[in-house]
């Protein structure tokens, strides 16, 4: 029996807004988080993502109390993400009402770090965030990048993701540079190598702009959750819209929508 995928509209948050940028740049205002945040639940979302955008580079904490605003508005469980530099970050990221933290330059930077936040918090309650980009000198030809997609390592990323599966995190969230924002579709290479190599949970992420992109990154991705972004905030799709979709696809998605006859 296959498993069943999620779709994860995520609200990337700047000042207090929502926004949607093009390969990490170019911002777009697409709203406001506590009214995007109920509108996705209303409409069939299975969980959202909460990702401060500036936090890592402006070198200050995630937006705790907008965070707050929002996990008080649904029921759905919110990975937060962006500027979680400490266990105490994390602490305070699961007070403020988030199921997961999403760590990805500090994870990287600190090994221990995550080693600690997986003693401390369990490892289904961290995400190993991998933002990557195109290197055709590395095995699997992408590369880890740092503080929201600035900063080469020259580290694989599928090494990298297979050293934070051995430190016991419980689901790997990797994103493309070049993808992101492009509705060109998902790195779909990335993201199977990616879930292939350490058998967890992989969500899909950036790239999404046409129904067939989510039948890809699960059916050639071997994506277990879908993330979204600029297809929800800007109306090109309901979330109802793509686990129907989905659905006639062959894809199992939790809370299908019910059919009309």
């Amino acid at each position: 029996m296959k498993p069943f995928v999620n779709i994860m509209p995520c609200l990337d948050m700047h000042k207090g807004r929502v926004v949607k940028g093009i390969h990490f740049v170019d911002l777009v205002d697409a709203g406001d988080p506590v009214a995007c945040a109920a509108a996705y639940e209303a409409n069939g979302a299975d969980e959202l993502g909460f990702l401060d955008i500036a936090a890592t580079v402006e070198k200050r904490r995630t937006m705790f109390d907008v965070l707050k605003r929002v996990t008080a508005a649904v029921k759905i469980p919110v990975t937060v993400g962006g500027g979680i530099q400490s266990l105490a970050d994390m602490e305070a990221a699961l007070a403020a009402g988030a199921r997961k933290v999403s760590i990805s330059s500090a994870a990287f930077r600190d090994p221990d770090f995550v080693a600690q936040a997986v003693r401390q918090f369990g490892g289904p309650s961290i995400v190993a965030a991998i933002d990557v980009d195109r290197n055709g000198k590395l095995p699997s030809k992408r590369e880890v990048y740092v503080d929201g997609g600035r900063t080469p390592t020259g580290v694989d990323a599928v090494e990298f993701a297979k050293k934070m599966a051995d430190l016991g995190v419980g689901s790997l969230l990797p994103t493309s540079k070049p993808s992101d924002g492009s509705k060109r579709g998902y790195d779909l290479d990335l993201i199977r190598a990616v879930a292939d190599a350490t058998k967890l949970p992989t969500i899909a992420s950036g790239g999404a702009g046409k129904l067939i992109h989510f039948r890809e990154a699960v059916k050639e991705g071997h994506a277990s959750t879908l993330l979204a972004a600029s297809v929800f905030h800007f109306g090109t799709f309901t979330v109802r819209q793509v686990k129907a979709y989905l659905v006639g696809q062959g894809v199992r998605v939790h809370n299908p929508p019910i059919q009309k006859m």
